[in-house]
Order: C-alpha cells, then sequence, then structure tokens
C-alpha cells in the first residue's frame, strides 16, 4: 500500500509513525517531510500547499491514499482536487473545511444548530467592535475569523486590550486576510479539551480527549504559543462525557454540515471549555491538532489507518469497532527554538541523545544540511512523548529526554500536564 502524506511537522510525523505501526509494510512518501519521517519513508520536495505538485506526485506515484495533514492545503481544495482525479484523499473538502478557516461559519453553524458555544458577533469595521466589546465588557475574546497559524485567538483582560487587539487585525492587518473579520465573543471560564473524531460525515468515531498548553511559561504564564506540549488522558472526560459530545457537538454540527450541502469527511477537532454550565465548543478544526496528536497516537492500540482509508474512499464507518487504547499515560514536551513565540531562532546545530523505551522523538521544525547535520528550522522543534504507567512518570521521562535536546536558545516547559497531577492523577 502506497501512503502520501501532505505536510512536515511534529503531527504529520506523529502520523507517519502510527502508520508504520499500523503497517509495518506500507510504503510511506511524505511531501515535504521532515527529517524525522525521512527515517520512516521517502521525503518528496514539495510544500504541502503546493497543490498542483502534490497533485501531480500522487497521480504520477500511483498512491492508495493521500492524507493531509495541515490546514492550509485543505482551504486551498486539495482535497477537492484529489477526488476529482480518483485519489483516495481523508480530510475535509473546501467547503468542509470552513469549519476552522472561517470561523465566523463556524460560529453561525453552531447557533443555528444549536451546539453550545459563547456567544459571538462578527465585524469587520473597529467602531462597531470596539463597541461590542463596551457591551459585553472584560474579559473578552478577539479572534481572527481566517487561519492564523494558532495565534490568531486574545483573550483581552481589559477594554484596552481588546481594542488594541482589534486595532492589530483590522488596521494593521497583522494577520492578513485572516484577520480583515474579527469575531468578539463573550469569555468563558473552566478547563479546556481537546476532543479529535474521525467521521465520515454522518458516523463519528471519538478518540480520547487531550488537554494542551498553549502559554509559554511554566504554570500557564506568559504568551500564547501554538502548543508548548499535551497529556493524555485527561480525567475530567471519562467516557460519559466523550459520548455527551459526541451527541450534543459531533452529530449535530455533522447533521448541519450535510444540510448546508457541505458533508464533513476526515478528522473533526473540538476545543471544548468546560464551563460551570457544561461543555462549550470554543472552536473547531478541521485536521489533526498539534501537539495533541503526538500525545494521542502513542496512546492508540487500534488501527488508524483502517478506518482512514475507509473514510477516504467514501465508505461507511458502520460496523468499524470503537478504537482500542492502552491503559497508560502520555506526555509531550514541545522543545521550541529561542525566541518562540516572537521571532525565532533558526540554523542552530542540533544533537539528539538516543531515546529510552518508551519515549518518542517527533520532529516538528528540524532540517539537515548537505552533510546530514540536523538544524533547527522553526519555533517549535521537537515534540517529546513519553508514555508510562501514569501521568507523573511519563512528565519526567518526557521532560528529562528534553533536558538533554542540545542547540542554542533551546527552551520547555517541564510541568507538562500539572493540572491533571494536581487532581491526583
Amino acid at each position: 500500500m502506497k501512503v502520501l502524506l501532505v505536510g512536515g511537522g511534529g503531527r504529520e510525523h506523529a502520523l507517519a509513525w502510527k502508520f508504520v505501526q499500523d503497517d509495518p509494510r506500507l510504503e510511506l512518501v511524505a511531501a515535504p517531510g521532515n527529517p524525522g519521517i525521512a527515517a520512516l519513508g521517502r521525503c518528496a520536495p514539495i510544500q504541502a500547499t503546493d497543490v498542483d505538485g502534490i497533485c501531480s506526485l500522487a497521480l504520477r506515484e500511483g498512491m492508495d491514499l493521500v492524507v493531509v495533514g495541515p490546514e492550509a492545503p485543505l482551504e486551498q481544495g486539495l482535497v477537492d482536487r484529489l477526488h476529482a482525479m480518483g485519489i483516495p484523499a481523508f480530510g475535509p473538502t473546501k467547503a468542509a473545511a470552513e469549519i476552522e478557516t472561517s470561523k465566523r461559519f463556524a460560529k453561525e453553524l453552531m447557533l443555528a444548530a444549536g451546539v453550545p458555544t459563547a456567544m459571538a458577533r462578527t465585524f469587520t469595521a473597529t467602531a462597531a467592535a470596539k463597541a461590542e466589546v463596551r457591551r459585553l465588557g472584560a474579559p473578552v475574546v478577539v479572534k481572527a475569523s481566517g487561519i492564523a497559524a494558532g495565534k490568531g485567538v486574545i483573550v483581552a483582560g481589559t477594554v484596552a486590550e481588546a481594542d488594541a487587539a482589534i486595532d492589530a487585525m483590522l488596521v494593521d492587518n497583522v494577520f492578513g486576510a485572516a484577520g480583515a473579520e474579527v469575531l468578539v465573543e463573550e469569555f468563558m471560564t473552566g478547563e479546556e479539551l481537546s476532543i479529535f473524531a474521525l467521521t465520515d460525515g454522518t458516523r463519528v468515531l471519538p478518540m480520547i480527549a487531550a488537554q494542551d498548553h498553549k502559554r509559554i511559561g511554566e504554570g500557564d504564564t506568559g504568551p500564547n504559543t501554538g502548543g508548548m506540549g499535551a497529556y493524555a488522558p485527561v480525567s475530567i472526560a471519562p467516557p460519559a462525557l466523550i459520548a455527551d459530545t459526541v451527541k450534543r457537538v459531533f452529530e449535530p454540527t455533522l447533521r448541519a454540515m450535510r444540510e448546508a450541502g457541505r458533508p464533513f469527511n476526515g478528522l473533526l477537532y473540538a476545543g471544548l471549555m468546560l464551563t460551570p454550565r457544561g461543555p462549550k465548543v470554543v472552536e473547531f478544526n478541521c485536521r489533526f491538532g498539534d501537539p495533541e496528536t503526538e500525545a494521542i497516537l502513542p496512546l492508540l492500540d487500534s488501527s488508524l489507518l483502517h478506518p482512514m482509508l475507509a473514510i477516504a474512499r467514501g465508505e461507511s464507518l458502520a460496523g468499524v469497532p470503537p478504537l482500542r487504547w492502552k491503559p497508560l499515560a502520555a506526555v509531550t514536551t514541545v522543545v521550541a527554538a529561542g525566541g518562540y513565540p516572537g521571532k525565532v531562532r533558526s540554523g542552530d546545530t542540533m544533537a539528539l541523545p538516543v531515546a529510552p523505551d518508551g519515549v518518542f522523538v517527533f520532529h516538528a521544525g528540524t532540517k539537515r544540511d548537505a552533510a546530514g547535520t540536523l538544524h533547527t528550522a522553526g519555533g517549535r522543534v521537537l515534540a517529546i512523548t513519553a508514555v508510562a504507567p501514569t501521568l507523573d512518570a511519563a512528565r519526567q521521562a518526557s521532560a528529562n529526554y528534553a533536558a538533554q535536546v542540545q542547540f542554542a536558545g533551546r527552551q520547555f516547559r517541564r510541568d507538562i500536564g500539572w493540572r491533571e497531577l494536581q487532581r491526583g492523577a
């Protein structure tokens, strides 16, 4: 079987690792891939956003399955193109991907479908947006409607901070077209959870929940990032909560997407807030999240490749059994480059120790030079996942390996999963 994996980050390395676990005979090609994925298959020097190049590669190589990792090629309609060529592709169409790529569309869909979420209004004019901030009061949330690499959400503690966020998006264009439209949303309190679900557009195969850590500093301090780590499972997300999320979030959302003529097939990711009034959707993503994927997949005992292939072929998940999970805990520690999440250092030489049993090193922002030397090549450089019988043992093993990674300016958090540990996990 030949699989083309589109993307080159930590999420894609984790997916590649799982695919090879599921089928060791798999012929894997990644575009563009990364040095970690290169140890599992072949990397083609084609960027994930080069839709023509990806389609030509898939056709030329006779791919049995194309898996699209990042959101940008989904927004560009890569899956639509592949389907038109008769190539099975895992991921939503361009129209269905708007569940992530347009926060306005997602919010309007949820409110109309009765999916629990925060109230919000959409604006393109600064004065009207600022008036809404004053109506809601602070704290308040300001969001860029489009995709902004995980950085388009500002939780403003004061009216002045909200005004500054609105100006940054609508006047200064800090997020480009993604911020040409903003949502001003009521602030929700509680803990956040990430729940992924494989879906054929109707049926749902949910995964265990994960919780990530967005702040750069320990104790969840400092500026937001794309994610400094994640852990799974989460004790406040027992099977009953997962089942309730399927019933109250995933199923009505998928029904609304079908009714809108945008059936969603692929991986739907619900970011939830566990509020005092129950779970509410913060946002949807139309693909696997990062770094949650790196934490969840090493715990998955059943095949991921099998249901993904069925979905890509347009087959029903009816009769596919629930996913099976190892009775263990996983902690993923992100090792980031100097300067992240601001101006990032790049090109620093790296040295990686041999990973002990139970520790998985997923490459997120690395590259090799002509001599084979490994260098940093992004803000989030590595995702170090440790699997152990307890969360604290996994945290220690993950942090201990991260501390041995060598490159200038390296930074990471040692407290991933701290809320769960406070609960006595």
